[in-house]
């Protein structure tokens, strides 16, 4: 499993890149975050229509006013074109909430440690599914690990996932640890593959850090979840499908056949979208981004921990300007006081993190609602 550091300032460039294509991820498939009415087919005929294949830039306007009128509402602050920085986000907020956390609890915090945050800096309007059942469980007074299970329908729907880039960007080439990290955030609102869909993520952007390709990053990211989960067999299954040299079109479609039933916010699903993305991506951040993001479901969700891979694969100087540039860096955020960061800023605050003395890991003993599934 991937252990070597990594070393700045080539560190502080991978890391700055994790936060750009995040958000940069994040803002090209928010217009289309909508997965029972963007499938794969109609991002495609809408970026036909526009004459956006293949898509290299942030999404074009729509070609028609029946194209707009079903876009999410944010969408004119999200085409190419129209963009003053990053609009606001939980896939970026929790990524700044994470951060805050270890600066103000260390890598020793604790789940009860991250609800407190939630409840001190996070709107309850702007928590969604399974985050918002476990905000409401803490404010009635609920601990974890009942704060998952309680009356939460959503457990392992992908929100935990995307919380967890900022276990991998502290604890670069430390995938077990990103893990450890992420896990324990984690089970606040979430179970199973919700759980593992963390766990993966952390350790899948920790390993691109010292990985040689993202096939390999891949490889160890699915070290860190077991092995029988529903997760980890469809990631080696999009894995098989890609060796086969199978069509990226046909690969998502006969995963679309496998996963069916499980609604497009689900972890499994949308992991897969995403191992397709990167691993047809082939390491090219344009492609990458634009792949998950046309794979549907959960666009932007996807596309920014999509983005979040590749940028550290990358690296910020990389990145092309036409997905940087209109960032200008700065953040738009509902987490009290970050409001209006500068993503370079936050990059400096991570990398701080990053290179701070080794602090030992606490045990990631199981919960009684772990379960293979």
């Amino acid at each position: 499993m991937t252990s070597q550091r990594p070393q700045s300032p080539a560190l502080a460039d991978r890391i700055h890149g994790g936060w750009l294509g995040r958000i940069a991820g994040n803002m090209l498939g928010k217009p289309v975050e909508q997965g029972e009415v963007w499938t794969r087919e109609l991002i495609d005929r809408y970026l036909r229509k526009a004459e956006a294949l293949p898509l290299t830039d942030y999404l074009p306007e729509p070609a028609d006013a029946a194209d707009g009128a079903v876009l999410r509402p944010e969408w004119r602050e999200c085409v190419r074109g129209r963009i003053r920085g990053s609009v606001r986000d939980d896939d970026v907020d929790y990524a700044i909430l994470g951060l805050h956390l270890l600066e103000t609890y260390g890598f020793g915090f604790s789940t009860e440690q991250v609800g407190d945050l939630w409840l001190l800096r996070l709107p309850y309007l702007q928590t969604f599914t399974a985050e918002r059942a476990a905000y409401r469980n803490l404010a009635n007074g609920l601990k974890p690990p009942l704060t998952a299970t309680y009356d939460n329908p959503y457990q392992e729907w992908i929100g935990a996932l995307i919380r967890a880039d900022v276990y991998g960007w502290t604890r670069p080439g430390d995938p077990a640890v990103a893990a450890g990290l992420a896990r324990r955030d984690a089970v606040l609102s979430h179970t199973g593959n919700g759980v593992y869909g963390a766990m993966w993520a952390a350790a899948l952007i920790a390993a691109a850090f010292t990985a040689p390709t993202v096939r390999d990053a891949l490889d160890t990211a699915l070290g860190v979840i077991p092995a029988s989960s529903r997760l980890a067999r469809t990631v080696r299954r999009v894995m098989t499908l890609h060796e086969t040299r199978l069509p990226w079109e046909e690969t998502l479609a006969t995963l679309a056949a496998e996963t069916a039933g499980l609604g497009w916010i689900h972890t499994v699903p949308n992991a897969a979208v995403l191992t397709a993305g990167l691993l047809y991506g082939e390491g090219d951040f344009t492609r990458t981004i634009a792949l998950t993001v046309r794979g549907g479901l959960d666009t932007d969700s996807n596309g920014a921990t999509a983005g979040s891979v590749a940028g550290v694969l990358t690296g910020a100087a990389a990145i092309p300007a036409q997905w940087k540039d209109p960032l200008q860096d700065t953040v738009r955020s509902a987490v009290f006081g970050f409001d209006g960061v500068r993503i370079s800023a936050l990059a400096e605050r991570t990398l701080r993190l990053a290179t701070a003395g080794p602090q030992p890991p606490r045990a990631w003993l199981p919960f009684p609602n772990d379960h293979d599934s």
